[in-house]
């Protein structure tokens, strides 16, 4: 009885103190929860509006593509019809600023023109071939240094076929011009080990046809350097100053080709003695004269170019262009003796069929003053081609009576031509 009487046990009136942090910090939590989802949806957002942005560019970026992409195409058409043929052939003179020059045309007259923006400013040079819109002037291309047709230079498999055994004779003469052209273009380090300056420029003069042109030929194939080759005649132009425009690009053209060989041809049309000259046609041959002898003069001589002028009247030519320093060496061509015909005569024959009644020495102690070109024309007429005809069958061979009687033709048909 006494333990029923006693009373319940007391229970608590409040929860544990655990529960109520518990759920402070639920509560705390669902509140990051939803702030980072409001971040987070945020950010979508910002994202969504810049890739709508980045769209927005990339449209506008193409559409300005294309219509830059229209632009380039009429601005190529409307170079393109700038540039179409027929265009004015000039001469660059000198760059005003970035966008003008001043141009010499053909008809003599200079002009300050404006240049097309698409043109490489390192190509315009003095003296450069450019091309002229027809109507404007504007200058709208630059021509290669090819492109002018007066003046070639021969390529390597250009080169002139012939050796120095193919010439007959001139002994003395192709060991002069060795000596003053070949030697020092193959051997130019022995000049400056002995301290002298090579020979600048040769003459080759003589009567015609005794092998000046065939031998500066040998000496351009048995060297490696650049041939220009020019005749006297060439320079002579309808307008003033494109004669002496021309010999200064004869001298430039061979100047980027160095080592080079200059030949000009029958030199005495433009390099005869000066005078008081009377009409504009004399006084221009006399203006290609000086820019001649100031090229000749002027370029530098650590540059490998030689100079070989050949001509038939050495005596109507410029004392300055004889003078030293210009033309070194005077190399003479005179007719053939009879040891010369006799090599000339060899050469032509080598290669020829002769009969053994056939003698050399009957043509060559003949009187008759011959030059190694007729007497090489002669062996090759008369002991080649036009011997075959008299005999077409019963020989293929060339005999002394047929020689004899065709060489009475040839001679009498070339003192004829002579009167």
């Amino acid at each position: 009885m006494a333990a029923a009487a006693n009373p319940p046990a007391a229970l608590p009136s409040a929860p544990p103190p655990s529960y109520p942090a518990t759920a402070a910090h639920c509560a705390s939590s669902s509140s990051a929860a939803a702030e980072d989802d409001d971040d987070l949806y945020g950010r979508l957002k910002s994202l969504q509006r810049h890739m709508e942005f980045v769209e927005i560019q990339e449209e506008y970026v193409k559409d300005e593509q294309k219509n830059l992409k229209r632009e380039l195409l009429r601005a190529q058409e409307e170079v393109k019809r700038i540039q179409s043929v027929p265009l004015v052939i000039g001469q660059f003179m000198e760059m005003v600023d970035g966008n003008n020059g001043i141009v010499g045309s053909t008809t003599g007259s200079n002009y300050y023109v404006r240049i097309l923006s698409t043109i490489n400013r390192e190509l315009l040079k003095p003296s450069a071939s450019v091309a002229l819109h027809r109507h404007s002037n504007a200058l709208v291309d630059v021509l290669p240094p090819e492109a002018d047709s007066s003046i070639s230079l021969l390529a390597s498999s250009e080169k002139p076929n012939v050796l120095y055994s193919d010439i007959g004779g001139c002994d003395i003469q192709k060991q002069e011009i060795r000596e003053a052209v070949e030697l020092p273009l193959t051997h130019h380090e022995l000049y400056k080990q002995i301290g002298i300056d090579p020979p600048r420029g040769v003459l080759l003069y003589g009567p015609p046809g005794t092998g000046k042109t065939m031998l500066a030929k040998a000496v351009a194939h048995h060297t490696t350097a650049a041939f220009i080759r020019v005749v006297g005649s060439e320079f002579v132009q309808k307008y003033l100053g494109e004669g002496p425009r021309m010999v200064r690009d004869v001298f430039r053209l061979a100047k980027e080709n160095a080592p080079a060989i200059i030949f000009i041809d029958e030199v005495d049309a433009i390099a005869t003695a000066r005078f008081d000259a009377q009409t504009g046609a004399d006084r221009e041959v006399q203006r290609i004269l000086m820019e001649l002898l100031n090229q000749m003069d002027g370029f530098d001589q650590t540059v490998n170019v030689k100079v070989i002028m050949a001509t038939n009247r050495a005596d109507t030519l410029d004392p300055a262009l004889l003078r030293p320093g210009r033309l070194d060496r005077k190399i003479e061509f005179p007719l053939p003796d009879r040891r010369q015909k006799r090599l000339v005569f060899q050469v032509c024959t080598s290669k020829m069929n002769l009969s053994d009644e056939v003698d050399l020495e009957d043509y060559v102690s003949r009187p008759d003053k011959i030059s190694a070109l007729f007497a090489r024309k002669l062996a090759c007429m008369l002991f080649g081609k036009i011997g075959m005809l008299f005999s077409p069958r019963t020989s293929r061979r060339v005999t002394g009576p047929t020689s004899r009687s065709l060489i009475q033709i040839l001679t009498s048909t070339s003192e004829a031509t002579k009167c």
